[in-house]
């Protein structure tokens, strides 16, 4: 793989024919593609939990209505008791990773405390658990027509709601996502 063939900072948009339940009709921001694999974060499945919840069982101060209702987003199918926290680029954590140089994902427990005292970023999702792809698996399943691609943009990622994600994100394509067929095939 060539470092012009990253997906990182896109949005894997599933197609109706994906037959695994934990990415039907998923919208997947990918952190981290290289030759080893993929690793992203389904940003439109909510869990059973809000942000309240996840501070409490961190012993942490609640947050502030309306941030302590946010939803913490269901972000894959892999290790779905760790954090994480999607947010524009800035503030210094003690583990950020910048995905490029608009977002950052971060996985400390400092962003929380921050966070709940009111002094964590503006913009974010929380996500638990990460959807991962060992080495060429992604390619394969794009070659298999299982997702559709396009470049993740901040207003889609935390303005836009979690039930209107997976259209809008093939609306940027401009495809309309009720028209796709849940058959694929390759000409």
């Amino acid at each position: 793989m060539s470092a012009t063939s990253t997906l990182t900072g896109h949005l894997l948009i599933a197609m109706p024919g994906l037959r695994d339940p934990e990415f039907d009709h998923a919208v997947t921001l990918i952190c981290q593609h290289n030759e080893d694999g993929a690793l992203g974060l389904v940003i439109n499945r909510p869990s059973e939990y809000r942000l309240q919840d996840l501070l409490r069982h961190m012993d942490l101060t609640d947050a502030r209505e309306p941030l302590a209702q946010q939803t913490v987003l269901a972000g894959g199918p892999l290790q779905r008791e760790r954090g994480f926290v999607l947010h524009p680029s800035g503030g210094h954590w003690a583990s950020s990773y910048s995905i490029d140089d608009q977002l950052s994902l971060t996985s400390s427990r400092d962003i929380l405390e921050a966070i709940a005292s009111g002094r964590g970023p503006a913009r974010m999702l929380i996500a638990l658990g990460y959807a991962g792809w060992e080495q060429g698996q992604l390619e394969r399943e794009l070659r298999d027509n299982a997702w559709l691609t396009v470049e993740a943009d901040q207003e889609l990622l935390f303005d836009i709601p979690l039930e209107q994600r997976w259209s809008a994100a093939a609306a940027r394509m401009g495809v309309d996502a009720q028209r796709l067929s849940p058959y694929a095939g390759n000409a």
